[in-house]
């Protein structure tokens, strides 16, 4: 593998796609220009469990410019439900039956979208009613123990924990929740679909298009060849573009019935039901330690919510059964199903929510015991994976915790509860361990080097935001060893070669890695041309001791620009297709890539070490003490992560996650109407997220880490490291504050009276 030590990563690089964002030029799907679309606008249900009768249309058929009304009457039979990650999916329009609140039911085809949107609300429905469940505690909800998403993923059982606990000196025993809460990203879902022929293109924001493209086309029932999907630019995803959706199918049937492109732009709130969100959690979490804080006893169970039909769930007692070092540990997890649609990722899916159940015991268990919660982690540190023995690849939590102590001046901590204070303000100190794991998945590239020695970069990779873009074109300006703007990065789209869904903080590492092996392909067919040409300058060297620097090829004294050297080959171009199947992962992944299979390798699912990236959060808060208003002026958060590839664009997607873990500690959730099973705040009015003035200050400390067994790049992945634990930092810091444990989200001023 190339050289990594070169001083390109590490510099911070402005995002080569920037001046297309900022300007405009830069197409998302709905920008996509199409010929003469016609626009759909969705009809969704508004009851949550019963059956559709019948369908009232005159008046909707009336408005001016409406071209067609789809229903499972009339197009049910000419889609399958789309393929799901869990044991099945809500289904929409394939027959009568309605599954959960806000289910597509019918589609609105006119000439305009203001046609459409008047003839939707038109519509009218009659319904078989039943009475729904809603939540955990409803009448008709069924229970069962989870079964795995990923191969691999498993409960801990080590020791006896209830002995364990029985004889332990100093007991925590706490139940924890945590709410539904939906992505809403700036983009909304939107599809776009036409035919060319038997060829169907569609247009639509996704963290996945080769997923998409063989999902579509087992839905239809054509094959994969036969789709395209179009994804150039992303406006936020985190988790809610990754998974196929029942719309995309239903516009491609819209679109071949008319014979021209179709449109579907959803509103906010049927982006709430339409897409998937973050499941609501229940978490039983007991510790048991002796009085000098070494735990004896570690039980976490937990209950996710989830559909009617599927099974999904995201299993986060995988990652707490890895964070301290103890004896006894046992970890299990049950699914609750209810007339909901069905849950999906969200940033950090099972890690979220578990470790704040876990986050927050540990700070009780600090309190109980009268130990600094820094210093009991640091005596509870394990030296190998307490699941299952296993080394880790790196684990930097201690020195994260030391830097953001130091920064954050915790030794001003006065430890007993509601005794820092600043006039009406209670002012509290909390912490919380971050951790995410790091995963890398199998990728293809095309590089082509042009006659003029500059390249092209084709694959299928996901700009989400995230600086997808500049991270490959840094990774092949490191082993080129040539300025970005003389290479070009094409990708958005399944016609070029595959890469595994952006999901998972993979997507640098994956891509990143197959980029290099591509580059020393090239490397060695350059050199070995090079070198068996007599002459050629490094006639007579072997190709391993040529590297390429400044555009050219050299071998540390002399050195030939890259298109002479290219002209011993050819005087074309000269492509190179390469795929890459990390370490462990089975032979066949690529092919079942191409297949549109999501896997990954990390975390605790490879055979020979544990790869997790590690941090910290400290934060400050206040709390008025008459009126129960809770802010956070201060946060600093400490990373580990292994080789970062851009510090700039690194460092704020850290600042985003530290935010969005302090919204999901005293902002976001989705409230549901227990009668109805309906949600009532599906709007950005009513769903609280945080603004300026509620995150003063953040302050990001990434240390330096080199970690050679997680991948030859040693990349760990930071995409959603930044909001774990951060909720768990917060309830801490307000228990501190006030006295008052929350254990229950978002912390709200009435916890607090």
């Amino acid at each position: 593998m190339t050289n990594l030590s070169s001083p390109t990563f590490g510099k911070s690089a402005t995002r080569i796609d920037g001046p297309s964002k900022v300007t405009g030029a830069a197409r998302y799907a709905s920008d996509e220009p199409v010929a003469n679309p016609a626009y759909a606008y969705l009809v969704t249900s508004t009851v949550a469990k019963g059956s559709i009768r019948a369908f009232m249309l005159d008046e909707a058929r009336s408005i001016p410019g409406v071209l067609d009304i789809l229903t499972f009457e009339n197009v049910g039979n000419e889609a399958k439900a789309p393929p799901s990650g869990g044991d099945g999916v809500t289904t929409t329009m394939e027959d009568s039956r309605i599954w959960h609140d806000g289910q597509i039911i019918a589609i609105v085809i006119a000439e305009t979208y203001e046609a459409a949107r008047d003839a939707a609300h038109r519509v009218r429905v009659e319904y078989v009613t039943l009475a729904p469940s809603a939540s955990f505690d409803s009448d008709g909800v069924t229970r069962e123990p989870h079964k795995p998403l990923f191969p691999g993923q498993k409960d801990t059982r080590i020791g006896d924990v209830a002995a364990a606990l029985e004889g332990a000196p100093v007991v925590v025993d706490a139940h924890y929740s945590t709410p539904t809460q939906h992505h809403n990203p700036i983009e909304l879902y939107t599809t776009t679909c036409l035919w060319d022929g038997p060829k169907l293109i569609i247009y639509e924001p996704s963290q996945f298009m080769w997923g998409a493209k063989n999902g579509v086309a087992a839905q239809l029932g054509i094959s994969p060849d036969d789709v395209r999907v179009v994804s150039r630019y992303v406006g936020g995803a985190f988790g809610g573009k990754a998974n196929l959706t029942a719309r995309t199918a239903w516009i491609a049937i819209a679109a071949r019935r008319l014979r021209r492109p179709v449109k579907l732009v959803a509103t906010r709130d049927q982006g709430f039901t339409i897409a998937t969100y973050r499941a609501e959690t229940r978490h039983h979490v007991k510790l048991g330690a002796d009085r000098d804080g070494h735990l004896r006893a570690f039980y976490h169970h937990a209950q996710e919510l989830s559909s009617r039909p599927s099974g999904y769930n995201v299993s986060g007692i995988e990652a707490t059964a890895r964070m301290y070092k103890c004896p006894n540990i046992d970890t299990g997890l049950e699914v609750v199903h209810a007339d909901r649609n069905t849950p999906g990722f969200m940033r950090a899916p099972p890690e979220v929510p578990y470790m704040f159940a876990l986050e927050c015991a540990i700070d009780e268990l600090a309190s109980k015991l009268g130990i600094d919660p820094v210093e009991l982690r640091r005596i509870n540190e394990p030296e190998v994976d307490p699941a299952d023995g296993k080394p880790f690849s790196s684990r930097s939590l201690i020195e994260c915790y030391e830097r953001g102590m130091e920064a954050f001046g915790w030794s001003k901590r006065d430890p007993a509860p509601g005794s820092m204070r600043d006039g009406d303000w209670l002012i509290g100190y909390g912490c919380a361990t971050a951790c995410y794991p790091s995963n890398i998945a199998p990728a293809a590239v095309r590089l082509t080097i042009q006659p003029d020695g500059k390249v092209k970069v084709d694959l299928a990779g996901h700009e989400l935001g995230t600086g997808a873009y500049t991270t490959v074109a840094l990774a092949a300006s490191q082993a080129l060893g040539m300025p970005l703007n003389d290479i070009e990065i094409r990708m958005g789209d399944s016609d070029l070669p595959p890469v595994t869904g952006a999901g998972g903080s993979n997507n640098a590492a994956t891509t990143v890695n197959v980029m290099l092996k591509a580059c020393e392909e090239l490397r060695r067919r350059l050199a070995v041309a090079a070198v068996a040409s007599p002459d050629s300058p490094f006639s007579g060297k072997t190709e391993t001791e040529l590297r390429f620097r400044d555009g050219a090829l050299t071998d540390g004294r002399k050195s030939e620009p890259l298109n002479q050297v290219l002209s011993r080959i050819t005087h074309g171009p000269l492509e190179l297709k390469v795929d890459n199947v990390p370490d462990g992962m089975p032979p066949d992944s690529i092919a079942n890539l191409y297949k549109g299979q999501m896997a990954l390798s990390g975390g605790g699912l490879r055979k020979d070490v544990t790869a997790y990236s590690f941090g910290c959060h400290f934060v400050e808060v206040r709390v008025h003490r008459l009126t129960r208003e809770v802010r956070s002026p201060r946060v600093i958060s400490v990373f580990a992560a292994g080789t970062i590839v851009n510090p700039l664009t690194a460092h704020s997607q850290l600042i985003g996650g530290a935010i969005w873990g302090l919204s999901s500690a005293l902002h976001e959730s989705t409230e549901i109407d227990p009668a109805t099973a309906r949600y009532v705040n599906d709007n950005f009015a009513d769903y609280r997220i945080p603004v300026n003035a509620d995150v003063p200050e953040v302050q990001i400390v990434v240390l330096e880490e080199r970690d050679d067994k997680v991948n030859p790049a040693g990349i760990k992945g930071i995409g959603e490291l930044g909001n774990v634990g951060m909720n768990a930092a917060v309830a801490n810091a307000v228990f501190h504050a006030t006295g008052i444990r929350v254990r229950d989200l978002p912390i709200t001023a009435e916890k607090l009276i």
